[in-house]
């Protein structure tokens, strides 16, 4: 019995050693360099660029003749509308919260399928937003081939 109680406490102890760092899931619609409710509002893209982790490629959708326009709710509720010249326009929507990750205070989206973005380059004035990331945060079919690729991104707004 004593054993049996000992493997139980050893492996709960395991269990919890080996979970995520809280430290770097942490997210709160509290704290960062301002309130993600002064975002709310409508956002129009100037540069809108996509960078494969796999390869060299890139892209600009609105150099190309594309656009990118980001919807913010005082909710912290954010839809990215992306239409690329070449293709059907779509649409990605989550929740915008403050966050941690590897260190950096990161605005992190939680995407409705519930993965998550952070951005560890964010740039915010009355009349500009800029947003990016080197850490695999968004995804992009470059070939338009349908294969769906990890990249880095930098994207520029102006408030509409």
């Amino acid at each position: 019995m004593k054993n049996i109680i000992f493997l139980s406490v050893l492996s709960l102890f395991i269990f919890i050693s080996c979970g995520d760092d809280d430290s770097e899931s942490q997210i709160s619609s509290e704290g960062g360099p301002f309130a993600i409710s002064e975002l709310a509002g409508n956002w129009e893209a100037t540069e809108a660029s996509f960078f494969s982790v796999v390869n060299n490629n890139s892209v600009d959708i609105v150099a190309d003749g594309g656009s990118l326009s980001l919807s913010v709710q005082s909710n912290r509720r954010c839809t990215f509308t992306i239409d690329p010249f070449d293709r059907e326009a779509y649409t990605v929507s989550g929740e915008m919260f403050w966050g941690n990750f590897e260190g950096d205070e990161a605005l992190v989206i939680v995407w409705d399928d519930s993965s998550r973005s952070p951005f560890r380059w964010i740039e915010f004035n009355d009349t500009t937003f800029d947003l990016g990331c080197t850490s695999e945060c968004g995804e992009y079919d470059f070939d338009n081939n349908g294969n769906i690729e990890t990249a880095d991104l930098s994207f520029y707004f102006i408030r509409n």
